[in-house]
């Protein structure tokens, strides 16, 4: 396996490390939380909670999480090797990473907030990478 394709491969793989992350926090502490209802999360609470702020964070996660994988998971079919491309999956996962902990340490109803920014850099990659693989096909 060349060194591009294994740059590209650590960092999906360490993407899908961080969803577990953020599944794991968000699902433990809510389950600390009194009277936690399994599946359901208290309507009250707003981002000046944190079991709110790990929860949205998850689930913004799993909300991108199928353009991302189905892009990277598609280059990876056509055994697309472009440092640029590994790069964009690099860029990706660092935007997703610093995006969870400012959503994490940040509590802010403002919109946009900073970790506003890091959601935008994240897609802004992953729209270089679905135009890297449409230059390929055609």
């Amino acid at each position: 396996m060349n060194e591009v394709a294994y740059s590209a491969y650590m960092a999906f793989y360490l993407y899908l490390v961080m969803l577990l992350i953020q599944w794991v926090v968000a699902t433990f502490t809510k389950a600390k939380q009194p009277n936690a209802i399994p599946g359901k999360i208290n309507s009250e609470l707003s981002h000046h909670s944190f079991v709110f702020r790990a929860h949205r964070t998850f689930h913004n996660t799993l909300e991108n999480s199928a353009l991302f994988i189905a892009t990277v998971l598609f280059a990876f079919s056509l055994n697309y090797q472009s440092a640029i491309f590994a790069m964009c999956v690099w860029v990706y996962l660092a935007a997703r990473i610093v995006y969870m902990a400012l959503y994490y340490g940040i509590a802010t109803e403002k919109n946009p907030s900073l970790r506003s920014y890091f959601f935008l850099i994240g897609l802004a990659a992953n729209v270089v990478m679905l135009i890297m693989i449409g230059l390929r096909l055609m």
